[in-house]
């Protein structure tokens, strides 16, 4: 599986922005996997932000973000998104997706098998 992330950019605090993340599987493979965001400020760790089963059926978000940011899925474009309102200079990072091929919801780096190559996300006060 591999995964490309897109949407960032620079936005002003109380903005909107809107992440995808589409992967590519495998032909004839569905796209039954759990998939997440995380985020990473440059010399701290990677911290999870929100994750999704793989029906859509269940999410789960980071303290930080609920309220915020909605997490969603489109299993037909084989597609995650992070829509993220009200945004704050604190939510400046990279930001990236990850899948697993399990069903439950996961919040930890080390669960996650497939990741994506990051998209930044600025947030100017």
């Amino acid at each position: 599986v591999q995964l490309q992330a897109s949407g960032g950019g620079l936005v002003q605090a109380g903005g909107s922005l809107r992440l995808s993340c589409r992967a590519s599987v495998a032909s004839g493979r569905s796209f039954a996997y759990a998939l997440g965001w995380f985020r990473q400020v440059s010399g701290k760790e990677r911290d999870f932000v929100a994750g999704i089963t793989w029906n859509g059926a269940s999410t789960h978000y980071a303290d930080s973000v609920k309220g915020r940011f909605t997490i969603s899925r489109d299993n037909a474009k084989n597609t995650v998104y992070l829509q993220m309102n009200s945004l704050k200079p604190e939510d400046t990072a990279v930001y990236y997706c990850a899948a697993d091929p399990t069903y439950g919801l996961m919040s930890s780096v080390g669960e996650y098998k497939y990741w994506g190559q990051g998209t930044l996300v600025t947030v100017s006060s």
